[in-house]
This record gives structure tokens, sequence and C-alpha cells, in this order.
């Protein structure tokens, strides 16, 4: 059975979940990435892409991901549009890499941004990285040069981070420094490997 022995790790939009996962990759944990494995998907399928959105999008065979974003951000049916095509074989993909770490049987864990709000994973413990609403908004304007109205819709499009954090099997605090974060990874790290054993 596939995603046994799987945790997700999620979060919300800049809530510190990259480098959650790269602390806890460095400490031994491996790490399925379902954004990796979209954008593998969505070259492959620069074809179907260029023929729903338009050929203007496809660059040098590949999809120009933010001209894309801009287009699907601003256009439910469109973003709708676009995951029928790409949820099912991303889920494929997923599927076919946590069945072979399975067999290692020991814990792993499946990036999934969107693990809640798409409820499409069959994953039974789960971490969201927290940050309070307010450092959030600060911290995405700061890395992707939003506006505060632009950052607030892409906020607006993911499940609220408090509902995220009730949800939580486990939970990581990053609202504070790196050194922190690094010392929330090593509890966090160490409780599911106990609740693996």
């Amino acid at each position: 059975m596939a995603f046994e022995y799987a945790v997700a790790l999620t979060g919300s939009i800049a809530t510190g979940k990259s480098t959650v996962a790269d602390i806890l990759s460095s400490d031994g944990f491996h790490f399925i990435d379902a954004d990796r494995v979209a954008h593998q998907i969505l070259d492959e399928q620069y074809q179907d892409i260029a023929e729903i959105f338009g050929a203007h999008l496809i660059v040098d065979g590949q999809v120009d991901r933010k001209a894309l974003g801009k287009i699907v951000f601003s256009n439910d049916i469109k973003r709708k549009e676009l995951e029928s095509l790409l949820h099912p074989l991303i889920y494929d993909e997923i599927e076919r890499q946590a069945l072979l770490r399975d067999r290692l049987k020991t814990p792993y864990m499946v990036d999934i941004p969107l693990f809640f709000e798409g409820g499409r994973y069959p994953i039974e413990k789960s971490l969201v990285v927290y940050t309070t609403a307010s450092k959030q908004l600060e911290r995405l304007m700061q890395r992707d040069g939003h506006g505060e109205e632009e950052a607030l819709h892409r906020i607006s499009l993911q499940l609220d981070i408090d509902k995220k954090r009730k949800k939580a099997t486990y939970v990581i605090d990053n609202t504070s420094d790196l050194k922190q974060l690094q010392n929330e990874c090593k509890r966090v790290k160490k409780q599911i490997l106990g609740d693996f054993k």
C-alpha cells in the first residue's frame, strides 16, 4: 500500500516550508517533492498546455510557468482546467515513488503545498510549518516582490494557516529565527521517528 510510511509536509505560501524541507532532508529524511514532480509533468504536457492556454506559453519546449501562473491565479476556470489535466498525472508519479519508499519501512516526507486543500492523498500523518498571518504576508511581499493586495490574494487561495495547524499531526513553529526553527525540526524529527517504531 502506498504512503504507509509517509508524512505530508505542508504549510501555506511563505511560511518556511522549503527551509524546513532543507533542514529535515539534511538530517536524513527522504523527500518526494510534489512541486518538482508537477514541474516535470507540466513540461511533459507542454503540447496540451499550448493547446489549452496558447502557444505563446511555450519557450524552447518548456512551459513559461510564470506566465501560466498569471493566467491561472486570476481565473478560477483556467486554474481548474489546468488542475484536471495535471493532477491525475502528478498523483500517479508521486504514488509510484511512494511505493518504492514504503519498501524501506522508514518514514519519509511528501512535500505537498496544498495537501489539505486538495484532499487527494491518503496520507494519515501531516506536518504543518506554521507562522502568523502577519509574518506570512510580510515574508511573501519580501520574497516575491508582490504588493500587499496581490500577496493577500495569493494567500487567500489557500486554506487559512490556523486551520491547517489544527488539522496537523505535527506542527513546526516558524515565528522566530533560524536557530529556533532548527530546534523545532529536531523536536519533530524525534517525534516522527518515535511514532513509526
